[in-house]
């Protein structure tokens, strides 16, 4: 029985047929409202519509703007110290990396698309020098991705 029809039962019922409930008559316990606590399997088929709502990880990613995605390699040892493009010394322990355009300082999150690792980094060296790739990390962001192995892996850039 729908919620609202329930509700119209149980009012009748104390109604009765006079308008109001007999005096000291006790009512009568309302009928069970029916409530749907498991998605049917067709439910929302073809509509658009999921069974069910969206887990709470899955509603923070989609409202991070995307603003790239592609393969991101690392920079370590051969770097630490040097200057980089903004000015500053490369540290490979520090949560940085090459971008071709955004502006130095620009803080981003990297996620890695096969293990769905994050981290936030900052911007401040231009690279990377390698046709295909959009990103170089520095070591410890790499580490932090679980790349250094791999020494590429598919990521998406968003927003922090």
């Amino acid at each position: 029985m729908r919620p609202l029809a329930a509700a119209l039962a149980w009012v009748l019922l104390l109604a009765g047929p006079g308008g109001a409930a007999a005096e000291g008559a006790e009512p009568a316990p309302p009928p069970a409202l029916e409530l749907a606590t498991e998605a049917t399997p067709d439910a929302g088929a073809g509509t658009g519509l999921r069974a069910e709502p969206p887990a709470r990880a899955e509603i923070e990613q989609a409202l991070q703007r995307e603003i790239d995605r592609g393969k991101a390699s690392w920079y370590g040892k051969r770097f630490h110290g040097r200057r980089t493009a903004s000015g500053e010394r490369f540290n490979m322990y520090a949560l940085t990396a090459a971008h071709p355009s955004l502006p130095f300082g620009t803080r981003l999150r990297v996620r890695h698309v096969e293990s769905g690792r994050e981290v936030e980094v900052r911007i401040n060296d231009r690279g990377p020098h390698v046709d295909g790739r959009i990103l170089d990390l520095s070591q410890a962001a790499a580490q932090a991705l679980g790349m250094l192995s791999s020494g590429t892996s598919e990521v998406v850039l968003v927003e922090p």
